[in-house]
């Protein structure tokens, strides 16, 4: 089954790092977002991939292409041009790179990547968050469901802390960063049917997938909710990525399922 990946955004709030790369090649523990993304994913056995590129796409391109010689040992013989590989520590991903439009919103960079998917159920994430889902599960809950479309749901942690006062302004009770106020948003990480594309009809360049075709999914009965109450992050802003990079470094990232 092939995951499909959207890659294309320009990533604005957090350009600090996107003015000279696109936002999954944003380094966290010296790979990038994506890399991660695709290794929870492998875990699971899912490792045909279609990544929607766009803005800078070719940094992405490269990556990938260069990707079996950065992680292998070898001699070069120059006068021949002879490679000895010694040694390599390369990934089982084959990966298809996808040049969905610079200015494409996410509707239209689904609607062309259909032809990469045919008639088969497919997975789509973002390219710029991490969790620690078990696909498996994900996948038997959408199959089960029998709906064009399943999404993941998620509860983010409140980030600030609740106090609760009496009459007389004592603070009696409080609590630090509150797991969440029982609202589920969309986390991605759908599992697809081919259907989804009739919705996916005509000029969607200027369509966010999240704001009509997943709307008439929903209002059409097609749309289920895979509730995952791990953990789940987003790579947003910059103070995001530098949270995930203290995760990494504390040999205990929660994503880290492989």
């Amino acid at each position: 089954m092939k995951v499909v990946i959207l890659a294309g955004g320009i990533g604005s709030r957090i350009s600090e790092e996107t003015t000279v790369k696109p936002k999954p090649m944003i380094m966290i523990g010296g790979k990038p977002i994506i890399w991660h993304i695709m290794k929870i994913y492998s875990h699971y056995g899912f490792n045909d991939f279609i990544v929607c590129l766009g803005y800078k796409g070719h940094v992405i391109k490269e990556y990938f292409l260069n990707y079996f010689l950065y992680n292998s040992d070898i001699t070069v013989e120059l006068e021949k041009n002879v490679v000895d590989v010694h040694y390599t520590n390369t990934e089982s991903f084959k990966v298809t790179l996808v040049d969905t439009g610079l200015d494409s919103n996410t509707a239209e960079r689904i609607k062309r990547i259909e032809k990469h998917v045919g008639n088969n159920t497919f997975m789509l994430t973002y390219g710029d968050g991490v969790a620690d889902i078990n696909i498996s599960d994900l996948y038997k809950f959408h199959k089960k469901s029998g709906k064009l479309a399943t999404l993941t749901s998620i509860q983010l942690p409140g980030r600030f802390g609740n106090i609760e006062t009496d009459i007389d302004g004592m603070v009696t009770r409080f609590q630090e960063k509150p797991e969440g106020d029982g609202v589920w948003i969309n986390g991605g990480f759908f599992v697809l049917e081919p259907g989804i594309f009739k919705y996916l009809e005509g000029d969607q360049t200027n369509v966010q997938w999240e704001k009509k075709p997943l709307i008439e999914i929903a209002k059409d009965g097609q749309l289920s909710a895979y509730r995952h109450s791990g953990f789940w992050k987003c790579m947003d802003a910059v103070r995001d990525k530098i949270e995930l990079e203290e995760l990494w470094n504390s040999n205990y990232p929660p994503w880290k399922v492989w």
